[in-house]
């Protein structure tokens, strides 16, 4: 009925093996196959999370795409930061966490709190300062994200965002 699952240390394709002395076949060329137990952990990151890599240049390489997870601890919050030119979409897995932003386009700054749970979807565009929130105190909040970039590009901030200029 259904292939068995590919085991690891078979490469890309299970079924094709490199032949001894031939150079093995284009990154490009392949279905990229990343376990669960395989994301790497050597990414960017914030204060109050952790981030995985999928799928990125290092680890399939990719040239337009970063997919991983994050995972944020009960009571935590991350440190505020943006993305950078990077596009964000961010599907929530499990947990409640809330996503933190700056709504400056009324005549004061307000903060905003976005709710979520899990099937639900965020979308962070670039440059936007933000921070994420868990504030379960006994259940850790796991997102998936997907970038528009190579790679997981933090920039982490000192605040949310700058406070209104006092006329001086």
């Amino acid at each position: 009925m259904s292939e068995p699952l590919t085991t690891a240390g078979e490469g890309f394709h299970p079924h094709l093996h490199d032949a001894p002395g031939q150079p093995a076949a284009p990154l490009r060329t392949r279905l990229h196959h990343i376990r669960a137990d395989a994301l790497d952990g050597d990414t960017a990151q914030t204060g109050g999370m952790r981030r995985f890599a999928a799928v990125s240049g290092k680890t399939v390489g990719s040239e337009k795409l970063w997919m991983g997870q994050t995972h944020v601890a009960p009571s935590t919050s991350s440190s505020d930061h943006h993305h950078g030119k990077s596009e964000t979409a961010i599907y929530v897995v499990s947990g409640h966490p809330e996503f933190v932003f700056v709504d400056d386009s009324g005549e004061e700054p307000e903060e905003v709190r976005l709710r979520t749970g899990p099937g639900d979807y965020i979308f962070v565009p670039p440059f936007v300062p933000h921070r994420e929130e868990n504030p379960d105190p006994g259940e850790e909040a796991v997102v998936v994200i997907a970038r528009s970039t190579q790679e997981a590009i933090v920039v982490n901030l000192p605040q949310l965002y700058a406070p209104p200029a006092d006329g001086n």
